[in-house]
Formats: C-alpha cells, sequence, structure tokens
C-alpha cells in the first residue's frame, strides 16, 4: 500500500482552521488515487503516521528530509518510503528509461554540473514544506501538493515499467529511498562521543586549549622552530605563499606545499614542518571549535546527504562526518554496556568487478578475506604488492608506469573483469555515457567538453585527446564505483530490515555511522555476537540481491570494540 504524505492543495484544506495541515492520499503503485484524501493539522501528523503505519505500507513523499526527521523525534519510525526527489535524480541520467517519456523530460532540464566528469555538488537541504508555515497565507507556495507528489511518483513508475531493465532499477530507487530513512536515523541518534575524552586528545597533542585567536603551544613551538630553521624569524608558515617563498630562500626547491612532495626533500625543515601541517589540519578540522559546534549531549550528528556524489557514495553537510581522523577516534565511545561493532567490506570494489564480469578466475581469487593475495598467486608470484597496484590501476585508469606495465598479465588472467572497465573507458572517451550495474548513469559530457572534441590544429587535437582520457578515466571507475555504492546501500538496507524485524531485542541496537563500504552500530554489550551475525548475514543477502547465485563472495571484517580507534 502506497500513501503520499504532502501539503494539501488549496481544494484540500480544511476551511476555517489555523496552521499547517498535511494530507495523506492513498494510491495504487501507478500513482492513481485509490482512496480518500485524509487531512489534518500538523500537530496531528505523528499520530496519524503511527496509526496509519502497517507492514507493507511505503510512504511516497518528496523529500525524506523534509518529512521523517520530525517523524523520528515524535518517536514514529516508518518502515519503507519512497523518496520522489532521489529517484528523479537517479532517473535523470539513467540509460535504463532514457527512452522513456518522464527520462525524456527529466534531460531536457539543464543539468546540474557544468563538467560531467565531477561529482555533482551537494544540494542544499531541503526545507520542511511546514517550516514558517504558521504565518503563511492559504495560497501560500510551502512545496509541492499531495496531488503534485502523486502525479510525479506515477510518472516515474510508468518510466520504471518502461525501462530496459524495470527489477534493477526499481531495486536502485528502493534503496536509494531506504538509504535515505537510514541517513535520517543516523543523524537522530547520532555518533556517541566523549567530549572530554576529545578535548583531553587535542591537548596531549596540541597543548593547552589557547586564547582565542592564538595557536596552540605545539603549534608555536613548531613554528618557531621552522622559523630558525629556515633562517626566516618572521614568516607565517599558516599562509602557502609565505612557506612557499621561505622554502626557496633555504634552497628547498618545491613547487608547492603539499605533503606528498615535501616527503621528497632533505633537509631538517621538512620533519618539523610535516609535523606542523598534521597538527594544523587537525585544529582546522576537528579542533576545540569543532568540539563546540558539533558535540551535543555527547552525540555528534552530521548531515548525511545520500547520493552526494554521482557515483552514488554518500556525502556529508557540516562536520567533515566522512573523514573522522585517526586522531581523534578515541572520542568515539559507546555509553555504559553498549559496544561499538565496526563492520567494513573486504577489497569491495575489486569483488564487484569480478561481479560485472562474470570472471569466474577473479572470483576464485577472492576465496577469502584477501582477494589481492589470491589474484598475487594466480599471476604474480606471490608478490601481493604487484597484484594490487596492477587491480587499482585496471580500475582507475593509472595505466603507465608499474601498473601500466602489469596490466597485460592481469588482462590475460581475467579477461572478462577487465574487458568491463576497458569498455567502459572507450565509451567515456568518446563521449557517452555508462551505467552502473542497477542503472545508476553517469552524467554525458558537457557541452564544453563536447566543443573542445572539435580541433583545428595540433595543440587542439592533444589538449582534446587529454580531455577524452580523463572522461574514460572516469566512465571507466564509475562502473565499479557506483555499483559497489548500490550494493553498500542494500547492505544497509538488508540490515536495517533485518534488525527491525529480529524479536530478540535486537531491535536496540543503533546504525550511527556509515562511510561507503563501512558501517557502525552502537547496540547493548549482550547482543554484539548476535548483531554482528545479522551484519553479515546481511552482506550476503545484498550480494545475492543484485546479482543473483554468483561464485563472488563478499567477506566483511567485523569487530567489537570499546572505542572507534581499536577498529583499526
Amino acid at each position: 500500500m502506497y500513501i503520499v504524505l504532502a501539503p494539501p492543495s488549496s481544494a484540500q484544506r480544511i476551511n476555517g482552521r489555523d496552521g499547517a495541515q498535511v494530507a495523506f492520499l492513498p494510491v495504487d503503485s501507478s500513482g492513481t488515487q485509490a482512496g480518500d484524501v485524509v487531512v489534518v493539522g500538523a500537530d496531528e501528523l505523528s499520530s496519524t503516521v503511527r496509526r496509519m503505519e502497517k507492514p507493507g505500507t511505503r510512504w511516497v513523499w518528496d523529500s525524506t528530509r523534509s518529512w521523517y526527521p520530525s517523524l523520528l523525534r515524535s518517536g514514529v519510525s516508518v518502515e519503507r518510503c519512497q523518496d520522489v526527489a532521489l529517484s528523479r535524480e537517479i532517473m535523470r541520467h539513467s540509460p535504463f528509461c532514457a527512452d522513456t517519456e518522464y527520462g525524456r523530460g527529466l534531460q531536457s532540464r539543464p543539468a546540474e554540473t557544468e563538467d560531467a566528469a565531477l561529482p555533482r555538488a551537494i544540494p542544499a537541504a531541503a526545507p520542511s514544506p511546514l517550516q514558517g508555515s504558521l504565518f503563511e497565507t492559504e495560497s501560500a507556495n510551502i512545496g509541492p501538493s499531495v496531488d503534485d507528489v502523486a502525479r510525479e511518483f506515477g510518472d516515474q513508475q510508468d518510466s520504471l515499467a518502461k525501462s530496459t531493465h524495470p527489477g534493477r532499477l526499481g531495486l536502485l530507487l528502493a534503496a536509494e529511498s531506504a538509504g535515505a530513512l537510514i541517513a535520517a536515523e543516523m543523524e537522530f541518534h547520532g555518533i556517541p562521543w566523549r567530549a572530554d575524552l576529545h578535548d583531553a586528545l587535542l591537548e596531549a597533542q596540541l597543548g593547552p586549549r589557547p586564547r582565542e585567536g592564538h595557536r596552540p603551544a605545539e603549534l608555536e613551538n613548531l613554528a618557531n622552530e621552522l622559523r630558525a630553521t629556515l633562517g626566516n624569524p618572521k614568516f607565517n608558515p599558516d599562509s602557502p605563499q609565505e612557506l612557499l617563498r621561505a622554502l626557496h630562500r633555504a634552497g628547498i626547491e618545491v613547487t608547492s606545499t603539499r605533503s606528498w612532495e615535501l616527503e621528497r626533500q632533505k633537509h631538517p625543515a621538512i620533519a618539523p614542518l610535516l609535523r606542523y601541517k598534521k597538527l594544523s589540519r587537525l585544529l582546522t578540522a576537528n579542533g576545540w571549535t569543532w568540539l563546540d559546534t558539533w558535540i551535543r549531549d555527547g552525540r555528534f550528528r552530521p548531515e548525511y546527504v545520500v547520493g552526494g556524489s554521482m557515483s552514488g557514495r554518500w556525502a556529508s553537510r557540516g562536520g567533515g562526518a566522512l573523514q573522522v581522523p585517526h586522531q581523534v577516534r578515541d572520542a568515539v565511545r559507546p555509553d555504559p554496556g553498549y559496544v561499538l561493532i565496526v563492520a567494513d567490506a573486504a577489497q569491495l570494489e575489486p569483488r564487484v568487478l569480478a561481479a560485472l564480469g562474470r570472471d569466474t578466475a577473479l572470483a576464485a581469487a577472492g576465496r577469502g578475506l584477501d582477494l589481492y593475495q589470491g589474484i598475487a598467486d594466480q599471476g604474480f608470484g606471490g608478490d601481493r604488492s604487484k597484484a594490487k597496484i596492477a587491480m587499482l590501476g585496471a580500475m582507475y585508469g593509472a595505466t603507465t608506469g608499474e601498473s601500466g606495465r602489469l596490466m597485460p598479465q592481469l588482462t590475460r588472467t581475467y579477461p572478462q573483469a577487465i574487458s568491463v572497465v576497458e569498455a567502459a573507458a572507450r565509451t567515456g572517451e568518446a563521449g557517452g555515457v555508462v551505467a552502473s550495474f542497477l542503472g545508476r548513469g553517469c552524467p554525458p559530457p558537457s557541452e564544453r567538453w563536447i566543443s573542445s572534441q572539435r580541433t583545428n590544429t595540433a595543440a587542439e587535437q592533444q589538449r582534446a585527446d587529454s580531455l577524452a582520457r580523463s572522461r574514460g578515466r572516469f566512465t571507466r571507475n564509475f562502473v565499479v564505483q557506483a555499483t559497489a555504492a548500490e550494493w553498500a546501500l542494500c547492505w544497509l538496507a538488508e540490515l536495517r530490515r533485518r534488525l527491525r524485524a529480529d524479536t530478540l531485542g535486537l531491535t536496540r541496537a543503533e546504525v550511527v555511522f556509515f562511510l561507503h563500504d563501512e558501517v557502525m552500530l552502537h547496540a547493548p554489550e549482550e547482543l554484539a555476537a548476535g548483531v554482528g551475525a545479522v551484519v553479515a548475514d546481511a552482506a550476503r543477502a545484498a550480494a545475492k540481491l543484485m546479482f543473483g547465485e554468483i561464485p563472488v563472495e563478499f567477506p566483511v571484517n567485523i569487530v567489537t570494540v570499546d572505542s572507534y580507534a581499536q577498529a583499526k
């Protein structure tokens, strides 16, 4: 049963009633009205959803972020939803539905990013349709009405039915919507975070908390050491321009102040400079200002952006949730009586490549946790480092140097898998579009890219070839990375479904963090073994759900810890 949740249209509003109103519209799988519209005041939203939520109900709304957080705060969670906005963005680029009326209509709208080879910009957070509505008139524009949402949902369902792979694309839309629910729940639960431990970690590495506008003691000591070592008593190491000039005056010929370039140099100033840069990053990204801003009531609650990159990987807005550095991970501690269960998929992308290519040899190499060692034993004389360089080069387009030299052996050993990324690269170089296994499409090349391929001179041809190869590297990796992101979404969705359905108390386990191929749960200590088993079962179920019965294993490393720092 589908129920559309959105503001009512003008004709549906209850005349004479003050304040915001919401509408509930039952529809069938085609978006056609299948029952009476129910309109209630916004203060009745949570109680009405609680009453209407039944097994098999799927809520249809324009944006999960607009509706679900307020329901969670009221103690209401839902089993399933269809996020129309997230589905729209998938179908905008999916070649699976490009020839449907809805797909063509989306393609005619302006592209969201100028350079199609780059991830799309993170969209602004969607405000609640009810925000500020106490002061609005009946005709105020507070977002798409329930009829608008039902209409677009119907268009999406029709496009899905007429797509080239409705089963696969339908799974992607469902998984993306489930991801939106999980993201909202993770923000609601928050990552358990000990502010006192975080402060102690900062003080141990930087010195006591300084007065505003002053450097911590350890950074100031390093700055003074640098000034003395470089013979430049006044320069500011926080200024890249001043630092570069100081390095040049000391005879250190570098073109930038990037760490990888500095590490090549031999000079007494390099070691303190690298330490200064490391501690400066800690202060900027996760220092005392970050601690004051983001930790509330023992929790870190960032805003996750589902599908924040074009490959489908998540992003975050505020607080750098997807980049928790090792220096402060010890502050991530469970509540008393609880533990952290951290699981990450082992070498996910090459296993996905084996599934995409239906490559039995690569699948055999992946028996067990270390796929790279399996590859090494099959074709590289047991040299794991060579096997890893070759495989990463194949997936990321680093086909020159050492990885280029090793590619022929990799191609001979795994022809079906390598043909997948090679075909994607050639398609991208020609200006074509590629898709993940479930149908997430990469964006088409921009007009600027297309015009660059119309060359008249040798110099223009050289630049055009470079841009074509760059797009080829993007599409080469897109098919693998986007499919890996889909597997991770299915893993999350299966994990959530199994925890919610459990009758042994596992529902008390909370998913509190997710990063590409890693998930963290906060669970009562006595439930750790059961939760770990569910995590592993969900990983196996995700692989079967996507690819069917194939011999590719998707193992996950699962550890139970008392601190996130112990996980890796």
